[in-house]
């Protein structure tokens, strides 16, 4: 394919991972605008070739498929403000974060210029943009998606539709995103643990990683639980974290590290087995989740 016949793509935003966007269009030949608030950040991708347009509504009409990767759905609307009569006919396609009912009010706005509108994520770092193996994943129309999956495979190899609604991406986006700032918090609270010994975060991280990946086989099971509600399978019962809350404090004391972040799981620990999950897995906190206290 040639350069000709590549679609021509704008990228509105250039933080960290709307640059990288912006570079992987250049990288495969799409001929690339872009706009930013702050027009300097689009200096090195003109150099790379992009067009750059000072106004937003220049850079929309400029091509038919238009990426915004700007930090919320109120943010992106509030740019877009300016640029509405542009987007008439073209595709719009979001890659930020924010609420599924945040996304579908979006939706309706965008609907409502005439344009059609994908919602999207991107699971991974923008050094990974690109890459066969990058996940992104996307709600709305499956004849818009398919119109334009080549173009966006460009950004990565795994790129997925994830149904017709246009807010699954932010609904999957606050669902798997959840893991992460617990998962992260877990890893600087050893790290701390570690350091306060004299040993470095470093040395961690080949049985962090296998402890991860001890997780990764056991999710699975865990959906299933959930799915059939059978808390029996995985072994591991809420009793057993339990029983375990007092070592937090004693290992806090012992490191000099705050382990305060633990409170809020220690109190659904304690919900679980007064609601008579002690012994289910401790999957079972799904139940305790689910009804929240009035607080």
């Amino acid at each position: 394919m040639t350069d000709g016949t590549r679609v021509p793509v704008t990228v509105l935003g250039l933080g960290s991972m709307g640059r990288a966007l912006a570079e992987a269009f250049l990288a495969a030949g799409h001929p690339t605008t872009v706009w930013n608030r702050s027009p300097d950040k689009a200096a090195p991708l003109v150099a790379a070739g992009a067009i750059h347009r000072s106004a937003i509504e220049d850079a929309v009409r400029e091509s038919p498929l238009v990426i915004s990767c700007l930090t919320t759905f109120t943010a992106t609307q509030a740019a877009l403000a300016p640029a509405s009569a542009a987007l008439s006919s073209r595709t719009l396609v979001t890659l930020n974060s924010g609420t599924p009912a945040a996304a579908r009010e979006f939706a309706d706005w965008v609907a409502g210029h005439g344009a059609r509108y994908l919602a999207g994520a991107v699971k991974n770092v923008p050094t990974a943009v690109g890459k066969p193996d990058t996940l992104l994943y996307y709600g709305g129309d499956r004849a818009t998606f398919d119109e334009h999956v080549a173009t966006l495979r460009v950004l990565g190899g795994d790129t997925v539709h994830l149904g017709p609604e246009p807010d699954l991406a932010a609904l999957y986006e606050s669902a798997v995103g959840a893991t992460l700032l617990p998962a992260l918090l877990g890893f600087f609270e050893g790290a701390a643990v570690l350091t306060a010994r004299g040993m470095t975060a470093g040395s961690m991280v080949p049985y962090a990683t296998k402890w991860l990946q001890m997780i990764e086989s056991l999710l699975p099971i865990m959906a299933d639980e959930i799915d059939t509600g059978d808390y029996t399978k995985l072994g591991s019962s809420v009793g057993l974290f339990h029983e375990a809350i007092g070592n937090e404090a004693e290992l806090g004391a012992e490191a000099g590290v705050d382990m305060a972040w633990h409170e809020p799981m220690d109190d659904l620990l304690r919900r679980a087995v007064a609601a008579g999950h002690g012994e289910h897995s401790i999957t079972a906190l799904i139940e305790v989740l689910r009804k929240p206290t009035s607080a």
